[in-house]
């Protein structure tokens, strides 16, 4: 497939300094420094970086950032978007060495979402640091997944598809009762079940959520302690996906959108073996809004 994987993420916000304490002390993400001193960089793996916060006057995604192979694979899928009416802009041997990758190009989805298509990070070799999470699980698979909104389905559907080289492994019909039904599709680039999340709809900022994967499930559950600590708002309690198996948790970030924090999804090792699906219920168990449980009873102490 010509994306191989979710590189990275821009996200600007209107909560600049508590996004630090998020992405640090509740995700255990490591901070490094990067090109643009205003922004703050933070790692997962041996990457450069995973994700980039910038401050603004309201919360927003400035960049999605997919890996390709190489700088052929970067020039034909330019001139494929270019030829589908996705104008392409070529970023300059300046600008790609302050993202740290050998070459990059952008252009803007169906919704306005801006895209990166970028080849070969440029790596440090420094070891990554995550004293609070025991690893996160990348690798072949990228950064995680990461679900936006589209205001044309159809149109998001023909880029990622048939343009980008995205594999659509499964749908959804949303029911939200007065406000109708809402599709979702999810799609693969690599082992990772998704990549790309699309939902039916406009999303303030782009972003419903991202998603990281812990190497174990003990990483999700003191990822949900330390949510408890720093009082960040539940969105959806702990279960388990009927699509990806995950088992995970969403909580809120300082600005009104998501993270999910996972473990244990599904490998798909090969795609031409499987055909795509529709789930009924988004999983087997839990995924509850916290206003569904009662109140907790008093911690029991021995």
């Amino acid at each position: 497939m010509p994306v191989r994987q979710l590189g990275y993420i821009h996200w600007s916000t209107n909560k600049f300094e508590e996004w630090r304490t998020f992405a640090t002390d509740v995700f255990g993400f490591m901070p490094v420094d990067g090109a643009d001193p205003e922004s703050m960089y933070y790692r997962t793996d041996d990457r450069p970086y995973r994700l980039v916060i910038s401050p603004a006057a309201e919360p927003t995604l400035t960049a999605i950032g997919f890996e390709v192979g190489d700088d052929l694979e970067l020039a034909e899928l330019s001139a494929k978007l270019d030829g589908n009416g996705y104008p392409v802009t070529q970023g300059s041997p300046e600008e790609a060495l302050e993202k740290k990758v050998s070459g990059f190009a952008r252009f803007t989805d169906p919704s306005g979402v801006p895209i990166e298509l970028f080849y070969g990070p440029i790596l440090d070799h420094v070891p990554v640091v995550t004293p609070l999470v025991s690893g996160f699980v990348t690798g072949d698979m990228g950064m995680g997944h990461i679900v936006i909104g589209s205001k044309d389905i159809a149109k998001s559907q023909h880029l990622f598809r048939e343009l980008l080289g995205f594999h659509r492994r499964n749908t959804m019909q949303v029911d939200l009762g007065d406000d109708g039904i809402v599709p979702m599709y999810f799609f693969g680039c690599n082992p990772r079940h998704h990549t790309l999340g699309l939902w039916g709809d406009e999303i303030p900022g782009h972003m419903a959520h991202f998603m990281v994967e812990g190497a174990t499930i003990d990483d999700v559950g003191r990822a949900l302690d330390r949510c408890v600590d720093n009082n960040v708002e539940m969105q959806w309690g702990l279960g388990r996906h009927t699509n990806d198996h995950m088992i995970s948790f969403y909580c809120c970030t300082p600005d009104g959108a998501a993270a999910e924090f996972g473990y244990s999804g599904i490998r798909i090792e090969d795609p031409s073996k499987e055909t795509t699906y529709e789930i009924t219920a988004p999983s087997f168990w839990g995924h509850r809004s916290p206003v569904e449980y009662p109140d907790a009873p008093p911690v029991m102490t021995a």
